[in-house]
């Protein structure tokens, strides 16, 4: 995660420091940016642009700090607060979606302190679905769906759950297998009929060719109006890939920063190697050396081939899905 960290006395500064040289050594992204700010403009900034807050102080303060910017708990990002005696470590904000519970846990197991967890679920020992899905990476499409979902199984009811992937492990307390019709949760690419949560990963990738020069505004109409016509949303898509003659391809390069994706590039003797049936065409041999651009890009590391070339103004397109590796161990 991308954390950012404030703290106002000098004991809790010298706190913050080594804080965030610790998380920094765990994998996280983690500074102490404050450079003068007042609290609330300090958390104005670091909303717009990181994954988590760290407060290291009162949590009247982060409260008071964060409140005119709180948007929705599908985007508001993690927010905890540890005192600076480091005794208690509290999420206030984006416990589940956004892995404030998550980060406070760490933080105690790094540093000896409390955790102090109060979202529902989890004092009562209750399956969390969103924050399964976000420890599993997969996007919660429709979260005004969570809450009825939590209320069933925290009143003990059961919750019918589909799923398009096998999910290793033992099906959690309160969770029972069923069809994509009946199921109140259901993780699949494309959405559900009716009210069910709609659980989506993030696994597309998206195979592409073009001629020279090809602008993004042409890419991106073909790409939406193939994930449109296959029920997908845009979000999913992880990765645009083509062969490395188009590295340097301004339109690629554009619609890859657009979706908030990386560009992904393959030598015609890594595409020629993917398994499989693919949409010849004599002419993209010629010029690239291999039979096929947009399908066996989308499949180089595997995964199922979900549309096929669809070609449009000298462009192509090409949808696949990545293996998927579902656990309910840790979290049953």
């Amino acid at each position: 995660m991308k954390l950012e960290l404030i703290a106002f006395t000098q004991r809790g500064n010298d706190l913050a420091l080594r804080l965030a040289d610790t998380l920094s050594c765990h994998g996280h992204q983690a500074a102490c940016t404050r450079d003068g700010l007042k609290a609330e403009e300090w958390a104005g900034r670091a909303f717009s642009r990181c994954d988590g807050l760290i407060f290291v102080g009162a949590a009247g303060i982060a409260v008071r700090a964060i409140a005119p910017y709180l948007r929705h708990k599908s985007t508001d990002p993690a927010v905890v607060v540890v005192d600076e005696r480091v005794q208690f470590v509290i999420p206030i904000l984006s416990g589940h979606l956004g892995g404030a519970n998550d980060l406070a846990r760490e933080i105690a197991a790094l540093t000896g302190a409390v955790p102090v967890i109060t979202t529902a679920t989890d004092v009562n020992g209750v399956f969390a679905v969103d924050q399964w899905a976000r420890r599993q990476e997969l996007m919660v499409c429709n979260p005004e769906r969570i809450l009825p979902v939590s209320s069933r199984l925290l009143a003990g009811e059961t919750v019918w759950f589909f799923s398009a992937w096998p999910i290793a492990g033992e099906l959690p307390r309160g969770l029972r297998p069923a069809s994509r019709e009946e199921a109140q949760v259901v993780l699949d690419l494309r959405p559900p009929e009716g009210d069910a949560l709609w659980l989506c990963p993030k696994g597309m990738r998206v195979g592409m060719g073009c001629r020279r020069g090809t602008p993004a505004a042409a890419l991106r109409s073909l790409l939406e109006d193939v994930l449109t016509e296959e029920a997908i949303p845009k979000n999913a898509v992880c990765a645009l890939c083509t062969i490395d003659l188009k590295k340097d391809e301004a339109g690629l390069r554009e619609l890859a920063q657009e979706l908030g994706v990386p560009l992904l590039t393959y030598s015609a003797q890594e595409l020629a190697q993917v398994p499989g049936t693919f949409t010849p065409s004599p002419f993209v041999e010629q010029v690239t050396g291999v039979d096929n651009v947009c399908e066996r890009a989308a499949l180089v590391s595997g995964g199922t081939l979900l549309r096929r070339k669809t070609a449009r103004e000298g462009a192509t397109v090409a949808l696949a899905m990545e293996k998927l590796y579902l656990t309910w161990e840790e979290h049953g």
